[in-house]
């Protein structure tokens, strides 16, 4: 496998509160990826450094063989990386057509597909976002970041808060998208859901990537002591 994202020793700050302190991981062309760790751990933080959404002191950030260090979000986006954010953050007086259409690149992934993965949207294709449900707008938000036709979709925390039959209907969604080959970058808390999706774990304790390894080798034991409450 080629690696697709590769992230070495990142350091990255909030004013002067350092929030990373040495995070590496690596997603290769085609896998799907799980960042894990306890909450206020460096994830999300993780996410917005590759992202571009803040910028990183120490370390490298790399996506197809581009150093991310200077471009702007925007620019990283161009490149292929699509991000369904922490919260969703639909357009929320936009319908889904619109919400769909804005972020809308050419490639595979046109609103067809998109319906095809999540009919749903299909059906209130013409309703504004703040009218449709959690779960609807969690669709809505994975079907936007499809739209740019991304090499890697990173999804923040893309169940958080649903109700478990939606969540279901998610991970069987995201679950297709590793089958088709898209390569994913996924933060969730559900060891259950992610082993059916994930190639891969990488856990970050305290700003510092503490264990990654194949989904096989994470035992009870190391879950508990990083994951654990």
């Amino acid at each position: 496998m080629s690696a697709l994202l590769e992230v070495s020793g990142i350091t990255a700050f909030y004013g002067a509160s350092q929030a990373l302190f040495g995070v590496d991981l690596i997603v290769n062309e085609g896998e799907a990826v799980a960042l894990m760790g306890r909450n206020g751990m460096g994830k999300t933080t993780t996410i917005k450094t590759i992202c571009r959404m803040m910028s990183h002191r120490d370390g490298e950030v790399r996506f197809a063989d581009t150093d991310l260090a200077k471009l702007p979000s925007h620019k990283a986006a161009r490149l292929g990386i699509g991000l369904v954010p922490e919260g969703r953050r639909c357009f929320a007086r936009l319908s889904v057509m619109e919400n769909l259409m804005a972020a809308a690149r050419a490639g595979e992934w046109d609103f067809d597909r998109v319906a095809d993965l999540f009919p749903r949207l299909a059906e209130r294709r013409d309703q504004k976002a703040m009218t449709l449900s959690g779960g609807e707008q969690q669709m809505l938000a994975i079907g936007r970041a499809l739209m740019t036709n991304p090499r890697l979709l990173i999804l923040d925390e893309a169940t958080e808060g649903l109700a478990p039959v939606v969540r279901q209907e998610i991970w069987a969604a995201i679950n297709r998208l590793k089958q088709s080959g898209l390569s994913i970058l996924v933060v969730d808390k559900s060891l259950k859901e992610l082993s059916g999706v994930a190639d891969r774990y990488v856990v970050v304790e305290k700003g510092v990537t503490a264990w990654t390894g194949a989904v096989g080798d994470l035992s009870d034991e190391l879950a508990d002591r990083y994951l654990g409450v």
